[in-house]
């Protein structure tokens, strides 16, 4: 299927690794000119000159905390016009609710939350004065299901899910659509720092991510952790023009793990 994505000008947040690189090769190897984020200058030239030996499209960088508004408005300034955003920029960890500081709630929301609808707010006038344009929200089944081991986190995801619906609901018919998605347990560097935090570890990462998998989330039906590639193909697709008909939705790639028919 092509996408008709080639000479399209994307911007991933949050992809020096994990999910967020995967999108961005995804959409690179589709023909886009892709621009990479992250807050260290460092990890983000070594992703992006992997991305551009990789993949066969275009791939530069811009260095900004998107978790304030300072490096947010910096990244939108420097990014200009863009028909595809993808708010992938995240972060989270294992923490029981009662120790959840004012901090920790705020920080979380600031770069989970606030990064997403800042970024959404500087660059959907271009793309709705084209008439075309992709905004993806990257959710996860725990807005579904709040994680009683990072209550935190599960609200932002959640939070997502109501920022696309509702960026949708505020544009009908303007061409561009506005949609979540919501990745399941995925294979990530986070993640295994994530699994070390939880009390995973051995010399077969294989079995802790089966451990956890069958211990906190146990309504997996694939009952392993997905690919970053996993969760990139959906996130690709629908930010090509086939896609044109899914808008204001959120899009499962969980592995089963929510337990709902819709």
């Amino acid at each position: 299927m092509d996408l008709k994505l080639a000479g399209k000008r994307a911007l991933v947040t949050g992809s020096t690794q994990g999910i967020g690189y995967a999108i961005a090769k995804g959409l690179a190897n589709e023909g886009a000119i892709v621009i990479l984020n992250g807050r260290k200058q460092d990890k983000l030239d070594e992703a992006v000159a992997k991305l551009n030996a990789e993949a066969k499209g275009e791939a530069i960088g811009i260095a900004a905390d998107v978790g304030t508004a300072e490096g947010a408005e910096e990244l939108a300034k420097k990014a200009g016009q863009v028909d595809i955003l993808v708010n992938n920029a995240g972060i989270f960890e294992p923490k029981p609710v009662l120790e959840i500081d004012d901090a920790d709630w705020q920080r979380f929301f600031d770069i989970n939350v606030m990064s997403g609808i800042r970024l959404t707010r500087a660059l959907m006038p271009h793309m709705l004065d084209q008439g075309w344009g992709r905004v993806i929200f990257i959710s996860s089944e725990s807005g579904v299901h709040i994680p009683p081991e990072m209550v935190h986190y599960g609200m932002t995801k959640a939070a997502y899910l109501a920022l696309a619906r509702g960026f949708a609901e505020s544009f009908p018919g303007s061409g561009v659509t506005v949609n979540s998605v919501l990745p399941g347990p995925t294979r990530s560097e986070g993640v295994e720092t994530f699994l070390e935090q939880m009390g995973g570890s051995g010399d077969d990462p294989e079995a802790v991510e089966r451990d956890f998998i069958e211990e906190n989330r146990p309504t997996s039906l694939l009952k392993r952790m997905a690919t970053t590639e996993e969760v990139a193909n959906m996130v690709v697709y629908l930010c090509g023009e086939g896609a044109a008909a899914t808008n204001g939705a959120p899009v499962r790639v969980d592995g089963g793990v929510v337990r709902s028919m819709v």
